[in-house]
């Protein structure tokens, strides 16, 4: 199949190496607005065409579309490509609102074709491998998780640090969690020109006693990826900036009870989460299939960022989802 790729930023550049090194598709196209980093694509691709959004969606020998540009934009470019018969693929997070993600579920459905979104996380080995601790119970239930997700930058010019970072944490999460969320609370505060959120402060509630705590910051010193997953069993810690990624601790609160230090580093795929994200977006059209990280899984997080966007505007209120 053919594949035209929207944007060459710093995603858009990811995208193009591993769609270039998948199997069963092909890169035909480039859309880029900043004609600056053309001749990077020439030299880089020089296979490949420069076109624009609109040639590419047209274009009836593309089969589907990948875009990766500013969140503001998804919407409008996924509407058009699913009209124009393409499947598509977005960057996350899918949509700028619920409503929006929503009309984008309805017409792919009404096109026949797959929607996805970029969810990379998922399908990394790391992921994969809490995904089984948590389902087979080696941790138990799952009581709290704490995540961190912090750097200096890169500011976004169109939404919040939550819109930016908090899709990563909230797509693992809904993934690990066989429960949705029934509210949320935010606060957070801007630090830039812009005044947009530079900061914030995400909590999610479940109807069961566990608790969810994002801490996001475009604004720290130093880059952190870190969550704590706490099971009634175990406790896992993911670094993922580590090179050993996960950390199983034999220990537990319940009753006011510590068991031994034992420290578990389990081994996992090391394969590039965006490859086999690729993969499956190309499998799942060629099979006609659901993706991993589909559309309803996109429209939960969308869900959890417009509510949490509603709680930091009235100064942290909860709000039922």
């Amino acid at each position: 199949m053919n594949i035209g790729i929207i944007g060459f930023g710093y995603w858009g550049q990811n995208l193009v190496r591993n769609f270039k090194n998948t199997k069963n598709c092909n890169v035909t196209h480039i859309a880029e607005s900043q004609k600056e980093r053309h001749e990077r694509i020439h030299k880089l691709y020089p296979d490949i065409t420069i076109s624009t959004f609109n040639q590419i969606i047209t274009n009836s020998n593309i089969d589907a579309v990948v875009i990766a540009t500013s969140i503001s934009s998804h919407y409008e470019l996924a509407k058009a490509a699913l009209e124009n018969d393409k499947h598509v693929l977005i960057e996350k997070p899918m949509a700028d609102s619920e409503k929006n993600a929503l009309e984008l579920i309805r017409l792919s459905k009404q096109q026949k074709k797959i929607l996805m979104v970029d969810h990379t996380y998922l399908y990394t080995g790391a992921v994969q491998e809490i995904k089984e601790l948590t389902d087979d119970g080696s941790l138990g239930e799952i009581l709290y998780v704490d995540s961190i997700r912090a750097n200096l930058g890169k500011f976004q010019s169109d939404f919040n640090v939550l819109w930016d970072l908090a899709p990563h944490d909230i797509s693992i999460i809904n993934y690990l969690i066989n429960e949705k969320p029934i509210s949320v609370q935010a606060i957070g505060k801007s630090y830039t020109k812009n005044e947009l959120e530079s900061i914030a402060y995400l909590i999610l509630h479940y109807k069961s006693n566990k608790i969810i705590h994002l801490n996001c910051s475009w604004v720290s010193p130093i880059k952190i990826r870190t969550m704590i997953i706490a099971g009634s069993k175990k406790m896992l810690v993911f670094d993922d900036l580590e090179q050993k990624k996960i950390r199983i601790y034999d220990k537990n609160f319940q009753n006011n009870i510590t068991s031994n230090d034992g420290i578990l580093e389990p081994e996992f795929s090391s394969k590039e989460g965006l490859s086999v994200m690729a993969e499956d977006f190309v499998n799942s059209i060629i099979n006609d299939k659901e993706p991993l990280s589909n559309s309803n899984l996109g429209l939960e997080v969308v869900k959890i960022l417009e509510a949490s966007q509603k709680s930091i505007k009235n100064n942290g209120e909860k709000v039922f989802l």
